[in-house]
């Protein structure tokens, strides 16, 4: 078998980004996955982005990774959402035709030098004194690599569940993967197990879509991608409707058929993305649930059908289902179901994403006890790139969390206790009105850049536009906008007009001012300005008081960050420590005093003996070296 440098597992969004990211870092690349034809399924929702997830994707793609060019290329319905409230929350999504998506990112993949796709699954890791010397497959052969990636996604020991039936699997269709938790164990690693969901697909012909509510995409469309400069491929409309109480009393009916609530089912589902029958049970309270019903293709006559996600068997499906307005006739083209697999707290690793146990090698994806495909996608790039810096004796990438949701989601990962597939949401970044989907080029591209993922063109494009906000910025700050050019326009939005010559910045603070309109009015604009620069320099004149307090708590945030805790430092030698915080910080070994803090368990009060124990193993450090000298 060839020796690589880099043995990827898994041709899902994780996978494809870390093995895609070593490959064009120069690294001689193996990716090993079940077949070549279902390198880039979407397994379940046929959808990119969304809530916080949209803001993952622009970082991935500031970063130099793929997943935003995909989804440009093959996306059949783009919408921003959450715009009835600030630009903090503003997040891209896009449906996606299911099928090209898949065959794009195939192309990607094939075509990519340095890479080359092995039909196989990954059993077992081979190493000598705990550090990575191969990949170990199915029939036994060994790939000798120096890293190794693993971006398993829901097939380690997957099954799946219909009703009381279920089978081994990690897909619809598709074998499990048997062994590699095994092996895994006998290296000394933690396991767990969780459990996600999908809905039924009906057939698009089947449905009377003059009984829901027609939901049209932006036009134009906002592409994902800070290198696409327009979306050209037709659009569709995605459709709503809705449950009734007819549909809950069929659903309970099949609840003692039900994996879930017979206890079948042992793993933890997303609290986020309940199923069905878990939503009539937690919210008996409620007499109707949303369903959006999601078009997955051009040619492709299955619809998702999206909030109706279940277990349950399939009579139970059929009856439930047919009480939905516009669906009274649909014909399902595949069951619902649910798939239990196993997965590693990801307290095991270290923020570079490799393991604490093992050298050189990495975990990406749902194995870490994530959901989506975003979340599995910016681990599996953040994987690749850090294997490869360590390949190339470079400095690994960690991203802070006043930086990146990327790094909001890692760091919430080493550090709290996944007991659930863990989901990303724009409320668990507390520096998200700095963390903004449209300024992640200005945020990241840089970084991506010195890594070597990104373009030079793209990079000085990003340039010229950080050139191109700060002047507009200056020109904005030092402009006085007489009465003759603003009253007008004040009439028009129901705004206080002026008497005197006033601050234009000042003007622009008023919320129902927009600055792209208020500058059509001035005699002496000549700046040739993008939409993007106008709509940045906006938000922080509006913002700014609230970015200014931002900016000083990421300035503390920092501070705690830089205080280092000493590698060798002994936690059951701190006498006064809390149990529970003693334990926790020996499970996750944190770096720095600021890590400690985000750690679950770990008390305020533990958190200021630490910090007394730092300050006074620096003070001996520093009196033992002036012994010495």
């Amino acid at each position: 078998m060839d020796k690589y440098d880099v043995v990827v597992a898994g041709g899902g969004h994780a996978g494809i980004e870390a093995a895609l990211a070593t490959a064009r870092l120069g690294l001689k690349t193996a990716l090993v996955t079940l077949k070549k034809d279902t390198i880039g399924k979407m397994s379940c929702n046929p959808a990119i982005g969304g809530l916080a997830k949209g803001h993952l994707v622009r970082e991935i793609d500031a970063l130099g990774g793929e997943m935003a060019k995909i989804i440009d290329a093959t996306g059949i319905h783009f919408k921003i959402l959450n715009r009835s409230k600030g630009p903090a929350v503003w997040s891209p999504r896009a449906q996606a035709d299911r099928l090209a998506y898949m065959k794009e990112a195939q192309r990607r993949v094939l075509s990519q030098e340095n890479l080359t796709v092995i039909a196989g699954s990954v059993v077992g890791v081979r190493s000598h004194k705990t550090k990575v010397t191969g990949a170990i497959l199915e029939d036994g052969s060994i790939i000798p690599c120096q890293a190794l990636i693993l971006t398993c996604g829901t097939f380690l020991n997957g099954k799946i569940h219909i009703g009381l039936n279920n089978l081994e699997s990690g897909r619809a269709g598709e074998q499990a993967v048997k062994g590699l938790t095994e092996n895994l164990i006998a290296l000394g690693f933690e396991t767990g197990r969780l459990k996600t969901g999908t809905p039924p697909r009906v057939h698009f012909d089947s449905i009377d879509f003059s009984k829901t509510q027609e939901q049209t995409p932006d036009n134009p469309p906002i592409p994902f991608s800070f290198q696409t400069e327009k979306i050209e491929r037709q659009q569709l409309s995605c459709y709503i409707t809705y449950t009734n109480e007819k549909t809950h009393e069929y659903l309970r009916s099949g609840l003692d058929r039900s994996p879930m609530y017979t206890g079948v089912i042992k793993g933890i589902g997303p609290r986020y993305c309940p199923s069905i029958e878990d939503k009539i049970v937690r919210f008996a309270d409620k007499d109707r649930h949303q369903i959006f019903l999601e078009p997955e293709g051009f040619n492709n006559p299955e619809v998702y059908v999206n909030g109706f996600s279940t277990s349950l068997p399939a009579d139970v499906q059929e009856k439930a289902l047919r009480t939905v307005p516009g669906l009274e006739k649909c014909r399902i083209i595949r069951l619902g179901y649910a798939v239990e697999y196993d997965f590693f707290p990801s307290y095991q690793l270290k923020p570079t994403l490799e393991t604490k146990l093992v050298e050189n090698l990495y975990f990406a994806g749902q194995i870490n006890g994530t959901s989506g495909y975003e979340e599995a996608a910016a681990q599996g790039l953040i994987a690749g790139i850090n294997a490869a810096m360590k390949l190339l004796g470079r400095d690994p990438l960690i991203l802070g969390r006043s930086e990146a949701y990327i790094a909001v989601l890692i760091d919430d990962l080493i550090n709290k206790t996944i007991l659930e597939p863990y989901r990303m949401f724009t409320s668990r970044a507390e520096f998200r009105l700095l963390l903004r989907h449209d300024n992640a080029d200005l945020r990241l591209m840089e970084k991506g850049f010195r890594i070597g993922l990104l373009p030079e063109p793209v990079y000085e494009k990003m340039l010229k536009r950080r050139e191109e906000i700060s002047e507009l910025m200056n020109w904005v700050s030092s402009k006085s906008i007489k009465p003759s050019e603003f009253n007008p326009y004040a009439e028009q939005i129901g705004s206080t007009t002026i008497v005197t010559p006033t601050p234009l910045s000042q003007i622009v603070k008023r919320p129902e001012v927009n600055l792209a309109k208020v500058l059509t009015h001035l005699e002496d604009y000549t700046l040739e300005c993008a939409p993007e620069t106008i709509a940045e320099v906006e938000f922080s004149i509006k913002y700014e008081g609230f970015l200014k307090r931002q900016e000083e708590l990421v300035a503390k945030f920092k501070k705690m960050e830089h205080t280092i805790i000493p590698a060798d430092i002994d936690y059951d030698q701190i006498s006064s420590l809390s149990a529970e915080s003693r334990e926790k910080l020996k499970q996750v070994q944190p770096t720095s005093l600021g890590q400690a803090a985000r750690i679950s368990g770990v008390r305020q009060s533990d958190l200021a003996i630490l910090m007394v124990y730092i300050e006074k193993h620096r003070h001996q450090k520093n009196v033992s070296r002036e012994t010495i000298i």
